[in-house]
C-alpha cells in the first residue's frame, strides 16, 4: 500500500442507499487509504432506513451519514477526487458537475435494495448490495493504483464494475 490516502466519490440519484453504503464501505475496508463521500443528483434527503439497519447490524457507525447533493462537492473548497464511481444507472447517465483535477471515475451499476417490496426480500436486497460493493471495493483495493497509468486504471475500475458476484 502507499501512504496516499486517495479521496473518493460515490454517486447515486437518492444518495440513500447505494452510495451510502459504498462510502461507509470505502472507508472501513481500505483502512485510512481512502477518505469516502457519497452524494446524490436528486438526494432524498435522508439515508434509508435499509441502509441503516444493514450497516448497524454489520458493525459500521452511522454516525453523521446523510443524504446531500454532489452540488455539495463542486463548490469551491469541497475536496479534489481522485476517484468517482455511480453505483446507480440513472446517476451514471445523467450530466455531472466539472469535477476538479480530472478524476478516475467507472460505473459499478448495483440493483437498487429500496425498491424491493417485502421486508425480508428488502434485507437480503441490501446484504447483497452490500456484499456486491464490497466485493468490488477488495478488488480495487488489490491494484497497485500508484503504478498503473490513467488509461490501464480505467480499464480496470471499469472491469470491476462488470463483475456480477
Amino acid at each position: 500500500m502507499t501512504e496516499k490516502q486517495y479521496t473518493v466519490l460515490v454517486l447515486c440519484t437518492g444518495n440513500s442507499a447505494r452510495s451510502i453504503l459504498g462510502e461507509v464501505l470505502f472507508n472501513n475496508l481500505g483502512k485510512g487509504m481512502f477518505k469516502a463521500y457519497s452524494a446524490g443528483s436528486h438526494p432524498a434527503g435522508q439515508v434509508n432506513p435499509g441502509a441503516l439497519e444493514w450497516l448497524q447490524q454489520n458493525g459500521y457507525s452511522t454516525s453523521g451519514l446523510r443524504s446531500k447533493s454532489w452540488d455539495e462537492f463542486a463548490a469551491p473548497g469541497a475536496p479534489e477526487f481522485d476517484f468517482i464511481f455511480t453505483v446507480c444507472d440513472n446517476a451514471a447517465g445523467e450530466a455531472c458537475p466539472l469535477w476538479p483535477g480530472k478524476p478516475a471515475s467507472a460505473h459499478w451499476g448495483i440493483p437498487d435494495p429500496a425498491q424491493v417490496a417485502g421486508d425480508e426480500a428488502r434485507r437480503a436486497a441490501f446484504k447483497k448490495a452490500a456484499e456486491q460493493l464490497a466485493r468490488r471495493i477488495q478488488l480495487f483495493l488489490s491494484l497497485p493504483i500508484e503504478k498503473l497509468d490513467k488509461l490501464v486504471l480505467k480499464e480496470k475500475l471499469a472491469e470491476i464494475g462488470r463483475i456480477k458476484d
